[in-house]
């Protein structure tokens, strides 16, 4: 049987090392419920003959890698996963009971959508589970869903795509519409490629994703230290010299960070809009038995995409009391054409603004360009270092020569006269001190 279609029991047995059920008071179904339906009595009493449930959800609290959560488990041999008043109600009982024990909730999804035996009664239940998403937000709690095949309709546009981290099972069938409705059925993988899920997990690997999930997001409190520099232990003599360095192809980049930085990571992708932006990295790593938010950018000029995952980022991280690490290194905002229209100012707006509300400490470490706007919505402006490889300006040389119609030629003493070297910044107050090669965070300097 394929992965996403086993039963709930089954999925739950792989991922937890124990579970206990919810006790249901909700009583018995009814007849041909709310509508009449004719013949759904006996579908349902069939659905409870071939599952062994008497509901298309199953809800509990599990144990899964040693942290406690609370567990809905969609049953697709239970008349499509389908919801209906029922499973609202349950579904609802399961994140109440979340917020009560102060837990993480992971939901199994799959659902062939609402069920039309309880006509408009079941869809009434999205905005009933949306509520309970809001709610579990509000308290702090953090809501892992993973999309198994298939995950449709209501069930992928509230607990599916609502949630905070989205996992998706290779090959499961992921959209709003199912294949009934609109062949071919939209793959987990289009998903993915449009932003709108964060990773793609192996059913076989789904356990210890599941548990390094929920570690990584149920350990919070301190701040990010700053990350020792990696390149050159000498600072730059001229302001050309710094803007040399930083566009070094050798130079260390992001991805050697964070691998340095952390002892395990797990990326999230996409902004949730239809976008994904490659030159930025997010995600939360383990550090020293804590958790730290991540998001970086690798060099590239950063888009709208880009600046909206970094915000969502952020803004969860706050929401889970998780401190955030932000690496700064692009030569600027993406300024094409494409990137006006996916609206890169009000994405640049988003990220000062996600920034800016952040009740979690924000540390920042320019380890490259530090392209005007583009490099500063990433920026913790009261906790930012630069190493020795890097420069900030408000514009870049080049195009500061444009703009003030001087000879392409004087780059050079426009670099200088723009102040953009890392010694420049720790002297102008707009950095707090170089990180050095080698040294640990408490150990970066002034000097």
């Amino acid at each position: 049987m394929p992965y996403g279609r086993e039963s709930a029991r089954e999925v739950i047995g792989r991922v937890a090392s124990s579970f206990a059920e919810l006790p249901d008071d909700l009583g018995p179904s009814i007849g041909d419920g709310p509508l009449g339906w004719p013949g759904y009595g006996d579908q349902l009493a069939r659905a409870a003959a071939s599952t062994g449930e008497d509901e298309s959800v199953v809800c509990g609290v599990a144990e899964i890698g040693g942290v406690t959560a609370a567990v809905v488990a969609f049953e697709f041999g239970f008349l499509g996963g389908s919801l209906g008043t029922r499973t609202g109600a349950r579904i609802e009982q399961a994140f109440t009971h979340a917020r009560d024990l102060g837990l993480p909730v992971v939901s199994l999804v799959a659902t062939g959508g609402s069920r039309m035996q309880e006509g408009t009664l079941a869809l009434m239940q999205l905005p009933r589970i949306a509520r309970q998403l809001t709610l579990t937000r509000e308290a702090g709690l953090p809501h892992i869903a993973v999309l198994r095949d298939p995950t449709t309709g209501g069930g992928w546009a509230t607990l599916g795509a609502g949630a905070d981290v989205v996992l998706g099972l290779r090959g499961a069938q992921v959209g709003f519409a199912g294949s009934r409705v609109r062949p071919p059925g939209y793959s987990v993988t289009q998903q993915f490629a449009a932003g709108l899920v964060d990773q793609l997990v192996p059913p076989e690997e789904l356990r210890d994703r599941l548990e390094r999930w929920l570690r990584l997001l149920t350990t919070s409190g301190g701040s990010a230290p700053v990350p020792p520099a990696l390149g050159q232990t000498t600072l730059p003599k001229t302001g050309w010299d710094a803007v040399v360095r930083a566009r070094t192809l050798g130079r260390p980049r992001a991805k050697e960070y964070l691998a340095s930085y952390f002892e395990w990571h797990e990326p999230i992708s996409g902004d949730r809009s239809g976008g994904v932006d490659p030159g930025v990295l997010c995600g939360f790593g383990h550090r020293d038995g804590q958790t730290v938010a991540y998001a970086a950018q690798c060099g590239t000029a950063t888009r709208p995409a880009g600046f909206r995952t970094a915000a969502r980022l952020v803004r969860l991280a706050d929401r889970l009391g998780i401190p955030v690490l932000t690496l700064v290194d692009t030569p600027g905002a993406a300024n094409d054409e494409a990137a006006e229209k996916a609206g890169v100012g009000a994405a640049i707006a988003d990220m000062f603004t996600a920034i800016a509300a952040a009740r979690v400490p924000v540390t920042t470490l320019v380890i490259g360009e530090g392209g005007s706007g583009g490099a500063l919505a990433f920026a913790a402006p009261d906790r930012m270092w630069v190493t020795p490889d890097c420069y900030f300006a408000v514009i870049s040389p080049e195009l500061a020569n444009a703009i003030l119609k001087r000879d392409p030629a004087r780059a050079r003493q426009t670099a200088e006269e723009l102040r953009l070297r890392p010694q420049d910044l720790v002297e102008l107050g707009v950095a707090r001190g170089i990180a050095q090669l080698g040294q640990s965070a408490d150990q970066a300097t002034a000097g």
